[in-house]
């Protein structure tokens, strides 16, 4: 799921279990937009009739006739296998009496095709409703996660960016990874984390923290104040959760915060909260911001103070990549992991114009699927953002109380 500039639509993604894996199907078994799923029953029903008239003696192919529907059940409709079954029961009883001085197959074999072609009916029955539990399901699981991540106006809070969220969709599960962007009085905040597990429950945990951050982000005066909310409205979840009888004692979430001061152009604030640090895309190349290196969310308990924030500079054609683990975990066949600060500085030396937010998380899409041949262990998020080089209106919650 994409937002901002140039980031994918929410089918961009690895196929999995689900739509994918019927529209990718359904789809090479189409010629310019028509279905042409029934040609191979067609073409198979043809060859045994061919088969069985060029036979003789006791040697009779005409009862491989109940494959027809067999076939017909594994790529076409309920109608179309119920037609492919009548045809083969139709052709079996037609071949099996025009030529009377050869060996008949007889009853045995007309009640294996009939019922041959009753049982396929059903399998493609069984088969259909499956696939549409399974779009169902994944249609479902993107309203979810496009109720989570809201759409974001072009250059919102006076910056350019945009995401780019690809899922893993293990045993057909949605993940925790979020973002969002905030302006307001104090400046605009951006927010990037990953939930620990996956299923409903990171996923409403996640849904939990960018509530939270779309108020503090616009009240508190300072990223430290951000983070306090957070953790406090992490751990009432979890109390809240634990009181249900679920089982959310543990769960935490890293997150990176990055504040741009409303007084500030040349600076950026940043607290990383058990998360990887961003890095800043350059022409010069590629750095990583210095950190204080906070706990993740939900473990204050551990560690009481609050998280440290460094204010770090930043230059007017530098974009801020924040990205997930699971893009720096991708792995290829031999375990390697993904490369991504030596891939994005080799592509911005080739081409300047890749620190584009756009560009960039496009690049990082591509990298990861490449490195990684198309296996994601994790949901995959990255968002890329930089502030507006044009003056251009600002969005309609900066520096208004919210509605």
């Amino acid at each position: 799921m994409s937002h901002g500039d140039g980031g994918q639509g929410p089918h961009d993604r690895l196929p999995g279990t689900g739509r994918r894996d019927v529209v990718h199907r359904h789809g090479l078994l189409r010629v310019r937009g028509r279905s042409v799923a029934w040609l191979p029953p067609l073409l198979l029903l043809v060859a045994i009739a061919l088969i069985d008239r060029m036979t003789g003696g006791d040697f009779r192919p005409v009862s491989w006739i109940v494959l027809v529907p067999g076939i017909a059940a594994a790529i076409c409709g309920v109608w179309g296998t119920a037609v492919f079954a009548a045809l083969a029961i139709v052709v079996y009883v037609t071949l099996d009496s025009t030529w009377e001085h050869q060996h008949q197959s007889g009853l045995p074999d007309f009640i294996l095709v009939a019922v041959g072609g009753v049982l396929a009916t059903l399998a493609c029955a069984v088969r259909v409703r499956g696939e549409r539990r399974a779009l169902h399901m994944r249609d479902v699981a993107d309203t979810v996660r496009r109720t989570v991540l809201r759409p974001l106006p072009p250059d919102w809070g006076g910056l350019e960016h945009a995401g780019v969220y690809l899922t893993a969709d293990v045993q057909g599960r949605v993940g925790g990874d979020f973002y969002d962007i905030q302006p307001g009085p104090h400046g605009t905040r951006v927010l990037v984390g990953d939930v620990q597990g996956k299923g409903l429950g990171a996923v409403e945990t996640a849904s939990v923290l960018l509530c939270a951050f779309r108020e503090a982000g616009f009240h508190e005066p300072e990223l430290t104040g951000v983070a306090d909310r957070l953790e406090t409205r992490l751990l009432r979840h979890r109390a809240y959760a634990t009181a249900l009888g679920r089982r959310e004692s543990d769960r935490f979430a890293t997150a990176v915060l990055l504040g741009f001061p409303a007084d500030r152009t040349d600076v950026v604030d940043v607290v990383v909260l058990g998360h990887e640090p961003p890095l800043a895309v350059g022409p010069d190349g590629v750095r990583s911001l210095p950190s204080d290196g906070g706990l993740p969310l939900g473990c204050s308990d551990l560690v009481p103070d609050p998280p440290g924030v460094r204010r770090v500079p930043v230059a007017a054609d530098e974009t801020l990549l924040l990205v997930t683990d699971g893009v720096t975990e991708a792995r290829d066949p031999d375990g390697a992991f993904y490369g991504l600060a030596a891939d994005v500085a080799r592509a911005v030396a080739e081409d300047p114009r890749a620190t584009r937010p756009d560009r960039l998380v496009s690049l990082v899409r591509d990298g990861t699927l490449r490195h990684s041949r198309g296996h994601l262990v994790d949901d995959t998020t990255a968002l890329a953002v930089r502030r507006r080089r044009t003056a251009g209106p600002e969005g309609p919650e900066g520096g208004r109380s919210p509605s």
